[in-house]
C-alpha cells in the first residue's frame, strides 16, 4: 500500500487494488434451523444492565420451556468490558468457540465509561465487530412497530406515529466500519490523518438484497433502497445492483430509492410510508437507531443479525446504559423480544415466539412500566426490571397458547 499526501489530501494508491470479499448469491438467508427438543444456546451478558436483564429473561425462557416441553441449555460466555477485564481481549477465542458451536445466541449489551479510553483493541465495541465478522453475520434485522400501549411515549405526535410498522435491513459486515485500508496517519507537515473506506462488493450488495426481498415478500410487499448514489460511486453500484437482484427476483415487490438524508428526515416527517427499508452498514446504524425512537424507548426494541449459516445473534438494541447498572431500573422488554425473535429465526419455534410476544403486550396492558416507558399521570405503576420479568414469566405461564396462524407477518 502507498500513501500519498498532497495539499492536505490522503490519497490512497494500491498496486493490487482493493481486496474485496466475494460471497455466493444465496435466494434466502430467513431459514431458521430444525425444530428440536434441545437446544444450546449462548448466553453473552456483557457489561452494565446487561447481566440484570439477562437474569429478567432467563427466568421467563424457563417458564417457557417448562410450559411448552422443550429445553434449552443456557451457557453464559464472555464480550465486551468484562471480557476486557477478565481476558485482556474484548471477544476472546473461547467465546467465539462456544458461540459457533451453538443453535443460537442471545445477547444483551456491552460497553461502558470504563473502557472508552481504552486502544481501539481493547474496546467493548472491537469484540461485537469481530463477533459479527467471525460468525459471517452480515444482515441485522431491526423491527420498529409502534405498540397502542407506548403511543404516547414517544416524542411524535399520535396521529404521526400510530399504526408505524418497519423493519429495517441493515448489511453488518462491509461499508465503511470494515473497508480497508484505513487509520491514522502523519503526513509530511506533521498533521494527523485519520481515514475508512466505505467499501461494497457486488456479491455483498447482492446478498442483503435477497435478505430484504424476502423480507418485504412476507410483510407489505414494499421494499425502500437507501444510499447516497448522488454523490458516492459506491452507493451507484448498491443501486444498481438492489434494483437488479428485486426485479429479477421478486418481482411482488415494489422497489423505490431514497437518498439517506432525505431517508432521516421522512421517518420523522411520515413513518408510515415505510414498510420495509435496507441499507448498507453506516446509513443502517443511524436510520435503525432513529426508527426505534419512533417507538418511544429503545428498551421496547429487539434485533436479529443473521447469516448465511450457522447460529444468529439476537439482541435489545439500547445500550448498556451503566449510570443505572445495578439499580434495578432497567427494561428487559427487548431483551426478552429477541429471544422471540431466536426462537422464530434460530429455533423453528414460532408459537413460542408468539407467546413471549403476546406476553409482553399483556404486560403493557396491565398497566406496568419501567422507568423508560413511564409517562406522567399514566395512571402506571412503577416497576423494576426483576419484577418486569416476573410478570411477563407470569404471563407465559397463564395465557392462552396462541396460534401460529394468527400470528401477524413477523419478518
Amino acid at each position: 500500500m502507498k500513501f500519498v499526501i498532497a495539499t492536505g489530501l490522503l490519497l490512497l494508491s494500491c498496486t493490487s487494488g482493493f481486496v474485496t470479499p466475494n460471497y455466493k448469491s444465496s435466494s434466502s438467508a430467513l431459514n431458521a434451523g430444525p425444530k428440536k427438543d434441545t437446544y444450546d444456546v449462548t448466553l453473552l451478558p456483557g457489561d452494565g444492565i446487561g447481566p440484570e436483564i439477562t437474569e429478567a429473561t432467563k427466568v421467563v425462557l424457563e417458564r417457557l420451556c417448562k410450559r411448552c416441553n422443550f429445553s434449552l441449555n443456557l451457557k453464559e460466555a464472555l464480550i465486551g468490558g468484562k471480557a476486557i477485564d477478565e481476558k485482556n481481549d474484548p471477544f476472546p477465542q473461547e467465546s467465539l468457540d462456544q458461540c459457533l458451536a451453538s443453535d443460537s445466541v442471545l445477547l444483551a449489551c456491552i460497553g461502558g465509561y470504563k473502557w472508552d479510553t481504552n486502544p481501539r483493541e481493547l474496546r467493548p465495541e472491537t469484540g461485537l465487530l469481530k463477533m459479527r465478522k467471525e460468525m459471517g453475520l452480515f444482515a441485522n434485522l431491526r423491527p420498529a412497530i409502534v405498540l397502542p400501549q407506548l403511543l404516547d411515549a414517544s416524542t411524535l405526535k399520535r396521529e404521526v406515529v400510530e399504526g408505524v410498522d418497519i423493519m429495517v435491513v441493515r448489511e453488518l459486515t462491509g461499508d465503511v466500519y470494515f473497508g480497508e485500508p484505513k487509520g491514522i496517519d502523519t503526513d509530511a507537515d506533521g498533521q494527523r490523518i485519520g481515514y475508512n473506506n466505505m467499501i461494497y462488493s457486488e456479491s455483498e450488495i447482492d446478498r442483503i438484497a435477497r435478505v430484504a426481498g424476502d423480507v418485504a415478500s412476507k410483510r407489505g410487499g414494499k421494499l425502500c433502497s437507501v444510499d447516497k448514489a448522488n454523490v458516492l460511486d459506491v452507493s451507484q453500484l448498491w443501486r444498481e445492483v438492489v434494483t437488479s437482484v428485486i426485479d429479477k427476483d421478486f418481482p411482488d415487490v415494489t422497489l423505490s430509492h431514497m437518498y439517506v438524508d432525505n431517508c432521516a428526515m421522512q421517518l420523522i416527517r411520515w413513518p408510515k410510508q415505510f414498510d420495509t427499508i435496507v441499507c448498507g452498514n453506516i446509513f443502517g446504524d443511524i436510520l435503525s437507531d432513529e426508527a426505534s425512537m419512533l417507538v418511544g424507548s429503545l428498551g421496547m426494541l429487539p434485533s436479529a443479525s443473521i447469516g448465511e449459516d450457522g447460529p444468529g445473534v439476537f439482541e435489545p438494541i439500547h445500550g448498556s446504559a451503566p449510570d443505572i447498572a445495578g439499580e434495578d431500573k432497567a427494561n428487559p422488554l427487548a431483551m426478552i423480544l429477541s429471544a422471540a425473535m431466536m426462537l422464530r429465526y434460530d429455533l423453528s419455534r414460532p408459537q413460542e415466539a408468539l407467546l413471549l410476544e403476546t406476553a409482553v403486550e399483556m404486560a403493557l396492558d396491565a398497566n406496568v412500566r419501567t422507568a423508560d416507558i413511564k409517562q406522567d399521570n399514566d395512571k402506571c405503576k412503577l416497576i423494576g426490571c426483576k419484577e418486569m420479568g416476573t410478570i411477563v414469566a407470569d404471563l407465559v405461564d397463564t395465557i392462552d397458547m396462541p396460534s401460529v396462524e394468527e400470528e401477524k407477518i413477523a419478518v
